[in-house]
């Protein structure tokens, strides 16, 4: 069955329908095209005719004319517009008329480098000519890498390759750093938090290494649809950067579909697992031979749901192997075969992470489903572009779960369709990552005395770490006089240096799987199940010291979840203002985390079934928090079990509010209610950056408080239930009969 006849039997559903909050149908759209410029390489025109390509379209003609003069460019345009264009061919163009000339890409991980890379080889095949193209990475033979920092054109890398792999050896890559012309930076969006901010200290360091070889390159972004892509670029590259942002790509009919599940019970105001609903309508849409992609918000529902798919397609004798699992921690190989499935058709499902959000050619996919609000808008609509790639009919489906956030998008989808996506946010001056980047850029190249690394206080940092034994000052410059090698022990991507490996033990031992440092408590303490590709394994034993997890293959009807416990104090307080009657600020917090105990839950009906206890070591992080004091003339009207319940119910609505407008995973912020807090002295509320050295988060928390208080007491009020319930201030079990009254009447105190 065709999508759109799966589609007209959803609109004639009414149950279906009781559930559906918006139906948007986006017409097709004819594409806009420009011709060739005259200037480019006639050799470069006819392979690109030889494929079938006669014209550009507008946005890619727009982009190579800005980089032909010599500009920075960032293109922003949809899913499968053909943003590779718009930086293969002006650096084509250029090593074709100048041979030495060469060009770097980064991608944020191999698997999106691979598929550039084989799009970029295709049309080099195509053109007959000696453009030496190679991947650079972990996976890249030793035998090989020589030839590649000689004589390769192009060096597609990422940025975790070019911090430990290129840039520390910058005199074996002269003939690179002598000639980089252009530096390409694609899916600028997920450059966010953290991870930009390494990035923006990254280029950092690349531009001071090109400087040192008298080279300077044109930086070619692409990017997502975000608020601030400009901006965010301009950060990154820290020069005036060109916006190209009006895509000139044709585009199928798309639907994209807000799916609320019923209410199973009104006076707690639960409703449906999101987890159950999305199964089926997934399970739906492959029984009808639609190819399918499902996303889930976590490991543990990415597991979760592939297993319910993999018992639907058990029930209808459909092969098992036709349905896939897709998220980090899979191992390389593993990612590459489930993406050559999509592409060749063999896998009609695929549940994923937002791993898969990224331009990894999938093929033609369908249909979206996404388990739960991603978190963004600007996920939303990357996600629901994973179907649809070319000009057919396709749809994507948002199933709401019951948190606070989804009910509020599923429930004003004019919010959703009439407001801009996030802005991608970074803080590249975070003291730990600045740090971190001069250790690495002193390793590489001495720091002159009138030299600053983006920030005035370069000098005061370089001191400090000369009294620390790390530099040396000769002349009028620092040294490095370390034995260590500072890039080895710095992580781009978390907090943590190292993982933790998953080991089967059923039969010998294996490594399955890898978890993050943050993560291992939660997911990997011992007796947790840990679900791989629908697979449940038992941890029999977590070597916390040794970071492995070791684990045998199970067959149970159940999931564990972890509970974490957390603890805040205040080290220093930036700014603080009036905020209502009561009092916001923002400053530098300890935390200490620890997790306590895990719950057996129930597959299908998510019952609890029992539950033990975690021994593992406590956690400690410095960061940046928000915090809103009370006053006391309201706190104090308020009994102290009630006072508690409304605490929490303000807590729970902020975290799941805040990502309403700070571009951000809902797990990037945390929260911490304190009846009495030490600081304060008042009833207070902590959110914070969970990220060591904080990433921007908490300041633009403070900046914005007026718009948070007012959206979290808008979602409270208009919600029907009469105590609390999931999707407002949490349940009225957790939060007491009065947590809805009394999170009202504090936000109303601070508003």
């Amino acid at each position: 069955m065709r999508l759109s006849q799966v589609l007209d039997q959803l609109q004639g559903d009414q149950g279906f329908q009781s559930c559906v909050t918006a139906w948007r149908v986006q017409p097709a759209k004819e594409g806009a095209y420009a011709d060739f410029p005259a200037w480019l390489e006639p050799r470069l025109a006819a392979a690109l005719k030889k494929r079938g390509i006669e014209k550009l379209y507008s946005h890619q003609a727009q982009a190579i004319q800005a980089v032909a003069d010599g500009k920075h460019v960032v293109v922003v345009t949809p899913t499968a517009s053909g943003k590779t264009l718009c930086y293969n061919l002006p650096v084509l163009d250029t090593v074709l008329k100048k041979p030495q000339a060469r060009a770097m890409y980064l991608f944020p991980t191999k698997a999106l480098s691979q598929d550039q890379y084989a799009e970029l080889h295709e049309l080099i095949t195509a053109l007959g000519a000696d453009v030496k193209t190679y991947t650079y990475d972990g996976d890249t033979p030793q035998s090989a890498r020589k030839l590649i920092r000689s004589a390769g054109h192009i060096v597609v890398t990422n940025p975790d390759m070019l911090h430990t792999g290129i840039l520390p050896h910058h005199t074996k890559w002269v003939r690179l750093f002598e000639n980089l012309e252009y530096v390409v930076i694609d899916e600028v969006h997920h450059y966010r938090g953290v991870f930009g901010s390494h990035l923006a200290n990254l280029i950092r360091r690349l531009r001071r290494i090109c400087q040192f070889y008298g080279s300077r390159p044109r930086f070619v972004c692409c990017s997502a649809t975000i608020a601030n892509p400009q901006e965010l670029a301009q950060r990154l590259v820290e020069e005036p950067v060109e916006l190209v942002d009006q895509s000139g790509a044709p585009l199928g009919e798309k639907h994209l579909i807000f799916y609320n599940p019923p209410v199973v019970n009104k006076e707690l105001g639960i409703r449906r697992s999101s987890v159950s609903e999305a199964s089926n309508i997934a399970a739906n849409l492959v029984a009808n031979d639609v190819q399918t992609i499902v996303f889930a918000r976590s490991r543990i529902l990415t597991e979760i749901l592939l297993t319910y798919l993999k018992e639907a397609a058990t029930r209808r004798s459909k092969p098992q192997d036709s349905i896939r699992g897709y998220r980090g921690g899979y191992l390389p190989l593993q990612r590459r075969e489930i993406e050559r499935g999509l592409r060749e058709g063999t896998v009609r499902a695929v549940v994923a992470t937002n791993a898969l959000e990224l331009g990894i050619d999938i093929g033609r996919l369908e249909a979206c489903v996404m388990a739960g609000y991603p978190g963004t808008i600007a996920s939303t609509w990357q996600q629901a572009g994973r179907a649809g790639r070319r000009t057919d009919v396709s749809a994507a489906m948002l199933v709401a779960s019951s948190s606070p956030l989804d009910q509020f998008i599923v429930n004003n989808p004019a919010y959703f369709f009439g407001q801009s996506p996030e802005h991608g946010l970074i803080n590249p001056d975070n003291l730990l990552i600045l740090t971190s980047h001069l250790k690495c850029a002193a390793f590489e190249l001495p720091f002159r005395d009138d030299e600053t690394f983006g920030v005035p206080t370069t000098q005061e940092i370089l001191r400090f770490l000369a009294d620390a034994g790390i530099l040396h000052h000769a002349g009028d410059a620092w040294h490095w006089m370390s034995e260590a090698y500072p890039a080895e022990d710095i992580s781009l991507r978390t907090a943590s240096t190292e993982n933790f490996v998953v080991i089967d033990t059923t039969r010998g031992s294996r490594v399955i799987g890898e978890v993050d440092h943050y993560s291992a408590p939660m997911l990997i303490h011992q007796d947790a199940i840990y679900i791989h590709e629908g697979q449940q394994y038992h941890v029999d034993k977590l070597d916390w010291e040794e970071k492995k997890a070791y684990a045998r293959q199970v067959d149970v009807d159940y999931y564990t979840d972890a509970n974490l416990s957390v603890n805040i104090g205040v080290l220093d307080e930036f700014a603080s203002a009036p905020g209502g009657q009561g009092r916001k600020s923002h400053g530098e917090v300890k935390v200490t985390s620890l997790a306590t105990i895990y719950k057996k839950i129930k597959l299908h009906t998510h019952e609890n079934v029992g539950w033990g206890r975690i021994y593992l070591p406590e956690q400690e992080m410095h960061t940046t928090a928000y915090w809103l004091a009370f006053p006391e003339s309201m706190a104090g009207r308020m009994q102290k079990e009630d006072l508690q319940g409304g605490l929490l119910g303000v807590a729970n609505l902020l975290v799941n509010v805040a990502p309403l407008y700070l571009m951000c995973d809902p797990r990037d912020i945390r929260v911490v209610p304190q009846v009495r807090s030490p600081f304060t002295g008042q009833s207070t509320v902590y959110l914070y950056d969970n990220y060591p050295g904080g990433i921007g988060f908490s300041q633009k928390l403070f900046q914005i408080h007026d718009q948070l208080v007012e959206t979290a007491l808008s979602l409270t009020r208009r919600c029907p239930c009469p105590a609390g319930c999931p999707s407002c201030v949490g349940p009225a079990n957790e939060v007491g009969d009065q947590g809805k009254a009394g999170a009202i009447s504090l936000l109303s105190s601070v508003a």
